[in-house]
């Protein structure tokens, strides 16, 4: 979306009826149909369309593999291979999964189970926002939603180029987050977190080094972000790790919450190793659930002179 545009978030714009939006009208019906169908048909769906989009989406499927390859060298070629085809199915799993808690939110009854939720009660008792250090986990809004039971979370987000399927998107996610915060809107980040709101924030993604640093990630040197030093800084919230999930048995899945201590000395004076205790807490936690994170982001594409290409 371009920055001189007008759009409002989450606002309805008559040119949204125009016929070069009908096919996004269209698929979205056809989403919403899809949110009915029981369970048991979704994994199904999602397992098929997971094993297609692994087949077709070749560079995707590249970076999956060599991401893995990298970050479990203890695996060998063939579990590979497995866990790359089923973060694809995962993603599947996701979609179908967030069109549940947007729709149909009453299948996550008697599903969601959550720990450390008294970390959160903490810092708000204390008069503190709540920075949530989470990941690009492949439930998406689902892990949003099963917070959503426990507490009242606001979300970091990234507009989408369509105006259009923005104001979708956003209003979807507007049942779930009391806030959506565009991911430059510092100022807005800034202000809730003084205002003691919890937000969900991922730092997890390479985006060069212009505010970052390289530290280690399952061992291997990655642009690291360090913008949330500078948000801790500023505005004393508490740095609180949070990680969702789905368990057992894929027929009748689990969603588990994990919520751990607030970090102590966050942020501290040294700027690398900030860095390399976050990456060393999203590792722990994605070794949880290997296969439900964006493997198929390049999470090592930004390599320096001096360091050997990834990809």
């Amino acid at each position: 979306m371009s920055k001189k545009s007008t759009y409002t978030p989450g606002e309805f714009q008559w040119s949204f009826l125009l016929p070069k939006y009908w096919g996004i009208w269209i698929s979205i019906v056809f989403l919403m149909l899809l949110a009915i169908l029981p369970w048991a048909i979704q994994h199904r769906l999602a397992t098929a369309m997971g094993q297609l989009a692994f087949n077709k989406l070749k560079s995707r499927r590249k970076t999956t593999i060599r991401n893995l390859e990298v970050c479990f060298p203890e695996w060998s070629a063939v579990e590979v291979q497995l866990h790359a085809k089923q973060v694809f199915i995962d993603q599947m799993l996701g979609v179908f999964e967030t069109l549940n808690a947007w729709y149909c939110p009453t299948w996550f009854k008697g599903r969601v189970e959550i720990e450390g939720l008294e970390h959160i009660q903490k810092a708000q008792a204390e008069g503190k926002g709540a920075l949530l250090l989470g990941t690009h986990s492949t439930l998406l809004d689902a892990g949003g939603y099963a917070c959503a039971q426990y507490f009242d979370p606001d979300v970091v987000y990234r507009p989408q180029n369509n105006p259009l399927l923005d104001m979708l998107i956003y209003r979807c996610r507007a049942t779930i987050y009391t806030h959506q915060i565009d991911h430059d809107d510092m100022r807005g980040l800034i202000r809730h977190l003084k205002e003691g709101r919890p937000i969900w924030y991922s730092p997890d993604q390479d985006f060069g080094l212009k505010q970052g640093v390289m530290a280690p990630f399952f061992g291997t040197p990655a642009a690291t972000v360090t913008a949330h030093r500078r948000l801790l800084k500023m505005t004393k919230a508490a740095a609180i790790p949070l990680y969702f999930y789905r368990d057992g048995d894929i027929a009748n899945p689990k969603y588990k919450i994990l919520i751990e201590p607030a970090l102590d000395n966050m942020p501290s004076d040294d700027e690398l190793a900030d860095a390399t205790r976050v990456n060393k807490i999203i590792e722990n936690q994605l070794r949880i659930a290997p296969t439900q994170y964006m493997w198929f982001h390049r999470r090592f594409k930004t390599r320096p002179e001096g360091y050997d290409k990834i990809y």
